[in-house]
C-alpha cells in the first residue's frame, strides 16, 4: 500500500465530503484514512489502482484532486 495526500478543489461543506468519501470508498485498491473540506488522506494498492483514476473518482464526483506539490 502506498499513502496518499489529496488536496481537492470545490469541496465547501459536509455534503460534499459524504460525497467524495462514499465515492473513495467504492473505488478498489483504496483504504480511505480522512476526508475533510479540501484534502483526503488515503492508502492505495498501486497493482489495482493509481493516482490518475483516484483522481478520476474524485473529478466523478465534480471535484478537482491533485497531489500537492
Amino acid at each position: 500500500m502506498e499513502r496518499l495526500n489529496l488536496t481537492i478543489e470545490g469541496m465547501t461543506c459536509e455534503h460534499c465530503v459524504r460525497a467524495v468519501r462514499g465515492r473513495l470508498e467504492k473505488t478498489p485498491g483504496v483504504k480511505l484514512d480522512d476526508v475533510q473540506v479540501g484534502s483526503a488522506t488515503l492508502d492505495f494498492d498501486p497493482s489495482v489502482t493509481n493516482i490518475d483514476d483516484i483522481e478520476e473518482a474524485i473529478a466523478d464526483e465534480g471535484y478537482t484532486a491533485f497531489v500537492p506539490g
